[in-house]
């Protein structure tokens, strides 16, 4: 029996039956569901990247046409679950890390996702792909926020994608590691703002999310980031990227 996934009343063909090495995801709501599945091997699906792919499903219908990037995207979950909804996505990852760009690739072929394009773009590092990006709606990001060596890096990566695409917003979820860890200064310093939204406004706070075992206890947060709206600093005069 031929997999497919059902979305608003539609069937659609997904990928073959899934290899040994996968892992399946059940998004549903309803009459409609969706059907992922995404490449284990040597990589990991951290519950971040779970939530993060159900709060796509629960604004499903806003995201068909919309331009959405990925960042640090690894297995790719949350892009490959808005490239099945509609959304025009490119996944990233940093450009000196191969394997979690092969990762994305294999996710989108296993989804029947061909033609999503992948790049490597490093957190902090001004780039050819960085510079060339097409205009862009939602930038996703599942538990980038992981070491705190990184985080001026992505939000200043952020900011530069944000200045460009004044309306777009950030997309992330992540995981409560540390009470002394924060970026609360670095949102100020970069003229960004972010709200919270709770876990149990579209469905994430179960134990088996999408059908998969979150093991362990975790407090995974989400947040949209946006520029704020008063003026803030110069990109031009103060953003201090890394080229080497």
């Amino acid at each position: 029996m031929a997999w497919r996934q059902y979305v608003s009343g539609r069937d659609w063909p997904v990928a073959e039956p899934r290899r040994p090495w996968a892992r399946r995801y059940h998004f549903e709501e309803g009459p409609a569901a969706l059907v992922v599945d995404v490449l284990e091997y040597g990589l990991y699906v951290w519950p971040c990247a779970v939530v993060l792919a159900q709060y796509l499903w629960a604004h499903r219908r806003s995201l068909p046409g919309k331009r959405v990037l990925e960042i640090g995207a690894g297995v790719s979950l949350p892009g490959v679950v808005a490239a099945r909804c509609g959304a025009q996505v490119i996944l990233s990852d940093s450009e000196e890390l191969s394997q979690c760009l092969q990762s994305c690739r294999n996710s989108c072929l296993l989804n029947c996702l061909p033609g999503v394009p992948v790049l490597g773009l490093t957190w902090g590092r001004v780039s050819p792909q960085l510079l060339s990006l097409a205009p862009i709606d939602i930038i996703l990001g599942s538990d980038v926020f992981f070491d705190p060596k990184d985080f001026e890096d992505i939000l200043t990566t952020i900011y530069f994608l944000l200045e460009k695409n004044p309306h777009a917003q950030f997309w992330t979820t992540y995981q409560v590691r540390s009470a002394d860890w924060s970026i609360e200064a670095l949102l100020y310093k970069w003229n960004l703002k972010c709200i919270h939204v709770p876990l149990h406004s579209f469905g994430a706070d179960k134990e088996h999310l999408a059908s998969s075992s979150m093991p362990g206890r975790h407090t995974i947060e989400m947040m949209i980031i946006s520029l704020a709206q008063s003026e803030g600093t110069s990109l031009y005069s103060a953003l201090d990227f890394s080229t080497r």
